[in-house]
């Protein structure tokens, strides 16, 4: 699912753009996906969602657009940015923050779908993301859907996939956690759990679809139920 978020303090504009939204994944007939509004910067950064794109407007309350867009960053997020705004001199401060376009109002719907055809394609390319192990003079690309959790032990870090097959290599679960996107959760310090493989939890254990059982940390308890509940809502549009 891709999500997207509209940040514009002028409501006309936040409706024009979801307009537009819904028109090109009709069009293309791209599913599922939602979209999030926001009123101003504050509540964007205050969401919990890990957005896919963002429409950020510039001309905002503090934080404006460029600000909000510094935090993001600052903060490691990798969401796609499009400014929205009247204003063209602001066109080389967008290449501070990473921005991948930059729209002057009033909106061109033709502009906004070319655009639209390579963030998806972008986006859709993200999501088939996977990760390379190394091991001496070999190396192994698994594909990170097909990784149902991981744990360390020792100084090697043992990755459980949905096939059965372990692989183990020498690393930090701090690292490799690094390497991996938002489906992955530290459930404990020793376990990183996919989410979209969690079939319940309770006496701090997270079951698996295949039947595994994960370790849950009781200061992680209540993380993990969130995370897992925002996680099927996502899911589910």
């Amino acid at each position: 699912m891709i999500k997207f978020a509209i940040c514009d303090d002028e409501p006309f504009m936040a409706e024009e753009i979801s307009r537009y939204l819904s028109k090109y994944m009709e069009e293309k007939n791209r599913t599922p996906y939602c979209v999030s509004s926001f009123s101003n910067g504050r509540l964007l950064l205050e969401s919990d969602c890990d957005f896919d794109l963002i429409f950020l407007d510039i001309q905002m309350e503090h934080p404006d657009g460029m600000e909000t867009a510094k935090m993001l960053r600052q903060r490691k997020n990798r969401s796609l940015l499009i400014f929205v705004t009247v204003m063209k001199e602001c066109v080389f401060d967008a290449f501070e923050v990473q921005a991948y376009d930059y729209f002057i109002k009033p909106l061109d719907y033709d502009r906004f779908k070319r655009t639209m055809d390579r963030a998806v394609k972008d986006l859709e390319q993200q999501a088939a993301k996977h990760i390379i192990i190394r091991k001496s003079a070999s190396c192994q690309v698994i594909p990170l859907s097909q990784i149902m959790y991981c744990e360390v032990q020792g100084r090697k870090v043992y990755i459980h996939q949905a096939d059965g097959n372990v692989i183990d290599y020498y690393d930090k679960l701090d690292d490799f956690q690094q390497r991996v996107d938002g489906r992955f959760f530290r459930c404990h310090r020793s376990y990183l759990v996919n989410l979209d493989y969690i079939r319940g939890c309770a006496a701090g254990l997270a079951t698996l679809s295949q039947g595994d059982k994960v370790p849950v940390s009781r200061l992680r308890e209540r993380e993990l139920s969130e995370a897992l509940l925002r996680h099927m809502k996502e899911r589910e549009w």
